[in-house]
């Protein structure tokens, strides 16, 4: 059986939280792509993909943990949406600041992404 993907409730959130998940890079580009899509991403498509699947897994939990984003299981896949409203609601402005300032992360697939 696998275990419950568990997410912060709105009024839980932590801003040293979500600052810490986006000091990473590779977190700030999954962000970069779930708030620029208008649909939920399987991890495979919201991460790089050379990075490795267990990497992803762990950026994921963190963002996760963090209240980012919210996973949801659809069969074998993960499929994840980022959590802009509430953590507006939350921290007003602070997600579309951090994505105006940070420089996109260049990878070898970004032109797919």
């Amino acid at each position: 059986m696998q275990r419950p993907l568990l997410h912060p409730a709105s009024e839980d959130l932590k801003l040293e939280s979500v600052l810490y998940a986006l000091a990473d890079p590779m977190r700030l580009e999954i962000v970069r792509r779930l708030a620029a899509g208008d649909c939920p991403l399987n991890c495979s498509k919201a991460a790089p993909s050379h990075v490795p699947k267990s990497t992803q897994s762990h950026h994921f939990q963190i963002l996760r943990e963090a209240g980012l984003i919210q996973s949801e299981r659809r069969g074998t896949e993960v499929v994840n949406s980022i959590r802009l409203d509430e953590i507006n609601a939350r921290f007003p402005g602070v997600i579309d600041a951090i994505l105006k300032a940070a420089k996109p992360l260049v990878c070898p697939d970004a032109d797919k992404a």
